[in-house]
């Protein structure tokens, strides 16, 4: 469902303010609205308006659609342009007036600017002066967060820290090092005050802890590999998350993190309510009553190792087609493999249900290419639960950053600061691989620096697939022109051993940052286009 919004610096048009008048537009979210002398009463009214701050928080496979983002990048193909027009960008197609890059520009505007009224007003509710000062770091970090995602797609942005008025509607972007020292300034300072954890029922409130390895992530990009350690550094040493390990002997870990059964886990550090509830409308089998709109590419499906620790890339060609013919061959590959995607010939819950998306017969419903169904012979397995089948939708939560990604940020940060031969990094690795039920780091092999890189961007990709940040590793390793032009494959067909074609991409300098909506650079005289469009 696409999600409405509203201008980035004014919440109502201009005509409304021939119609309200000035001075209560300027007090208002909205012309006719409660005015602020009505609304700022009360600890409810506080809990309300931090409420609408949260609601920017992106969700999974709904909103603001972050496993959609693996569609920008080698991982996935997108499908389904009411969900938003994504699959334009791989083909460098996109302009300023692409609705994606304008429905997270308005979403961010929008939530920054609750922030502020809410900073500028909660002050006036009678409440306790304890709880008032948390809201406030919350909405503090979580304005911070909005000015970091438009970052990372935009470049330079504007830095706002108030709500502004019709006729402020002229500020210029900041750099990018100014709103990157802004968000960090702003994180660590959150950081340092908000509670490390709540009660389970606001276990979905922004913590320490996010704050922190929202930094990590922001400085990874940026390669400020110090930052990001420390960062990482403060979410290990803080003794609250830990990687999921099932109860159940019986489960694999990896994969029951994804369901509801693991759903509340301590390898969660901020997530979304219910922000998976869709998955079986935006992820299943058309077949088994679901809908596909997001379907992973051969590539993703290559990089996952055998049990035995090795690339199919290096066991040689005839390896290489076994597995691209059945991708579990002989059950022989990373248990992560089958936790993440589902590939012809596999059952899918029940066991007389098999997927053939290469039966050409009328009635196959997960045939490639029909309405609904994949577009390149795989399908997402993440976040699929069979509890949402029956009602074709649920309340599972979307874990926009785990503790899994804050380890990987940390080894990497290690590697890139030249102290590859860290203990630290092969521990974290060997924790992460053995909860998958993979062996430990081969040593005798990884011993060099550019070894070590290559798994540990093996083991990123496994770990981390469909969840959102394909997109960002591949921009900031300096791969993504590499993996982003030319022809892209899905499954193989089992009886011929020819791989589909599902497209021809294309990308070029421009494409690293998102167009500037055409609506604000009308808008903002001083509003300066990205180059390119």
């Amino acid at each position: 469902m696409k999600i409405k919004f509203v201008n980035i610096w004014i919440v109502a048009g201009a005509a409304m303010l021939l119609f309200t008048g000035c001075e209560k537009f300027l007090t208002n979210d909205h012309p006719t609205a409660i005015t602020d002398d009505v609304w700022w009463k009360t600890e409810a009214n506080a809990y309300g308006a931090l409420g609408s701050i949260y609601a920017g928080v992106p969700d999974g496979t709904s909103g603001r659609n972050v496993m959609l983002i693996s569609g920008l990048s080698d991982e996935a193909v997108n499908r389904g342009d009411f969900r938003g027009n994504y699959d334009i960008f791989t083909r460098g197609l996109q302009n300023p007036t692409w609705d994606v890059a304008e429905w997270i520009w308005r979403d961010n505007y929008l939530d920054i600017r609750r922030a502020c009224r809410f900073l500028e007003n909660v002050d006036k509710c009678f409440m306790d002066s304890t709880l008032r000062e948390r809201m406030k770091y919350e909405a503090r970090a979580l304005r911070a967060y909005y000015h970091m995602e438009c970052l990372l797609y935009f470049g330079g942005i504007p830095i706002v820290t108030k709500s502004l008025t019709p006729t402020e509607n002229v500020m210029k972007r900041n750099t990018a090092e100014e709103v990157y020292a802004f968000i960090e300034s702003e994180l660590n300072a959150c950081g340092e005050k908000l509670p490390k954890e709540y009660v389970n029922d606001e276990a979905w409130r922004i913590s320490s802890g996010t704050c922190y390895a929202l930094l990590t992530r922001l400085a990874m990009y940026f390669k400020k590999y110090d930052a990001a350690k420390t960062a990482a550094v403060k979410v290990i040493g803080s003794g609250v998350y830990r990687l999921h390990r099932s109860s159940n002997a019986n489960a694999n870990s990896y994969a029951e993190l994804f369901s509801y059964a693991g759903e509340l886990n301590k390898e969660r550090i901020w997530f979304r309510r219910d922000g998976c509830g869709s998955a079986w409308t935006t992820l299943a089998p058309y077949g088994i009553g679901g809908e596909t709109y997001l379907s992973p590419l051969a590539n993703v499906v290559d990089n996952y190792e055998t049990r035995q620790g090795y690339s199919i890339q290096e066991l040689g060609p005839d390896s290489i087609d076994a597995y691209r013919r059945n991708p579990n061959y002989k059950n022989n590959r990373d248990p992560r493999l089958t936790a993440s995607v589902l590939y012809p010939g596999q059952s899918f819950i029940d066991a007389a249900y098999i997927l053939k998306p290469f039966d050409p017969s009328t009635l196959n419903l997960d045939k490639i290419g029909v309405q609904k169904s994949t577009a390149t012979g795989y399908w997402v397995r993440k976040y699929l639960d069979q509890r949402d089948r029956q009602g074709r939708s649920g309340t599972l939560d979307f874990m926009f950053i785990r503790y899994a990604e804050v380890l990987l940020n940390y080894v990497e940060s290690l590697l890139e600061l030249d102290d590859w031969q860290n203990p630290d990094i092969v521990a974290h690795l060997n924790d992460l691989r053995t909860r998958a039920g993979m062996p430990p780091v081969d040593v005798a092999r990884f011993n060099t620096k550019d070894r070590l890189r290559v798994l540990i961007r093996r083991e990123r990709q496994a770990e981390l697939a469909f969840e959102g940040q394909r997109y960002f590793d591949i921009r900031r390793w300096g791969t993504v022109k590499a993996v982003m032009n030319g022809e892209v494959f899905g499954a193989t067909d089992p009886a011929t051993g020819q791989a589909i074609k599902v497209q021809d991409r294309a990308y070029t300098d421009r494409d690293y940052y998102w167009p500037i909506p055409e609506k604000e650079v009308l808008s903002n005289p001083n509003m300066r286009q990205n180059d390119g469009y």
